[in-house]
């Protein structure tokens, strides 16, 4: 579910020694959300088959003449000064790209998303034998892969044509850790809904959930949680007007508007933010506590209790955490898991220097997918397992981007 908040109001994200990014629709509504990152720390819950593990840093301070500053009273000067002296360093990441699942027959996966869905068929193309090894940790793979298109977003669709993976588990739940979906935003929720009942598509959700009065960030927004043909779970989604990104409220005749975001279930919202915001660079766009009858339904899971944190890069979909703080028991990703599972999912990220953010990586003891003669494209792991490309673009091709 997609966090709607309101603006800062104080000087906390203004404390932040990483300069701020303008996201005008869903700043947090926490005053210290984005205060300094905590160390990363190597505490993956599982060893994963390619990991690399190296030193772990030491703790990351904003200010060192902050409690000098304090002692004389100065606590406007204090802002001041990190506000206007605080070093410029660029994010790691430049734009959160194409969002890619496994499937393992991707014609029939192919008929769902561009007959039952309207995502657009970009290019459809076929590896090598041995090409995607080094990238995917594997030996002996060729891939058949898809790229679609809805609205400004993009999947990509991939079938292991030799060895191929395991499905994905037939107990899987929202609370597990290798959970993740998209969220598509669509123009009218029962129009959507209604299409999808006539697809018959497996239901998550018991039906479209509205999120209450009471949960005054998300107010008004409706979701529902469905299954694709290989049970991968998505999401649709409507914002009300004043909430969402304002390019969801322009008048359209579609239908299914594009992805605002893809969410991932965490075991801990402070040790993701320290990979994603401290070591990545995307800034918290927002945050809130989502319990009650209406988020049972729509995860069902009873006793659903979610603490959900959005961050954004400077373009492309947002990524969530979802945070169960009830029920616990969400299970890990299994040691053994691989790129050719259909559990695994590839959001790709858009970097300036893949070498020299691998090089970081490595040093601060992240896991790795890939092996190293993948020179400009890396997948690593997050703490929880969640795979990320790192694909290599040129500043050339960055600041064109944003003409």
């Amino acid at each position: 579910m997609n966090v709607v908040v309101r603006r800062f109001a104080g000087a906390a994200r203004r404390l932040d020694p990483r300069p701020s990014e303008s996201l005008p629709y869903s700043p947090s509504i926490r005053g210290n959300a984005d205060v300094a990152p905590p160390a990363f720390q190597k505490s993956l819950p599982i060893a994963w088959p390619q990991e690399d593990c190296a030193n772990e840093p030491a703790g990351f301070f904003a200010c060192g003449e902050q409690n000098s500053l304090w002692a004389l009273g100065a606590r406007v000067a204090l802002v001041l000064l990190l506000f206007v002296a605080s070093p410029s360093s660029p994010a790691a990441v430049r734009e959160v790209g194409a969002i890619g699942l496994t499937v393992g027959d991707l014609d029939r996966a192919l008929e769902f998303y561009t007959k039952e869905l309207p995502f657009e068929k970009v290019s459809e193309s076929k590896t090598a034998p041995g090409a995607a090894d080094e990238l995917l940790g594997l030996s002996g793979t060729q891939l058949r892969i898809a790229e679609l298109k809805l609205g400004d977003e993009r999947i990509t669709l991939t079938e292991h044509l030799t060895n191929k993976g395991r499905g994905i588990p037939s107990d899987s739940r929202s609370f597990d850790l290798w959970f993740q979906h998209v969220a598509i935003v669509v123009r009218d929720m029962d129009a959507a809904y209604g299409q999808l009942r006539r697809a018959k598509v497996k239901h998550v959700s018991t039906a479209p959930q509205t999120l209450p009065a009471w949960n005054k960030d998300a107010s008004g927004i409706k979701a529902f949680y469905f299954r694709d043909p290989e049970d991968v779970v998505l999401e649709i989604i409507w914002f009300p007007p004043g909430k969402g990104d304002p390019r969801w409220q322009r008048p359209t005749t579609n239908l299914f508007l594009g992805i605002d975001h893809t969410a991932i279930v965490v075991s801990d919202t402070d040790k993701s933010l320290a990979f994603y915001r401290g070591l990545l660079g995307l800034n918290v766009a927002g945050e809130s506590e989502n319990h009650g009858v209406e988020q049972e339904h729509l995860n069902q899971v009873f006793g659903a209790r979610l603490h959900i944190t959005g961050l954004r890069a400077e373009r492309g979909p947002g990524i969530e955490f979802l945070e169960y703080i009830t029920p616990p028991g969400g299970r890990s990703l299994t040691a053994d898991a691989k790129a050719n599972d259909l559990v695994f999912w590839n959001t790709r990220l858009a970097v300036d220097d893949v070498a020299k953010l691998s090089a970081n990586l490595h040093e601060r003891g992240v896991a790795f997918v890939s092996r190293p003669g993948s020179a400009h494209s890396q997948i690593v792991r997050d703490p929880d397992g969640h795979a990320l490309q790192l694909d290599e673009v040129s500043a050339a091709a960055a600041a064109s981007a944003q003409r």
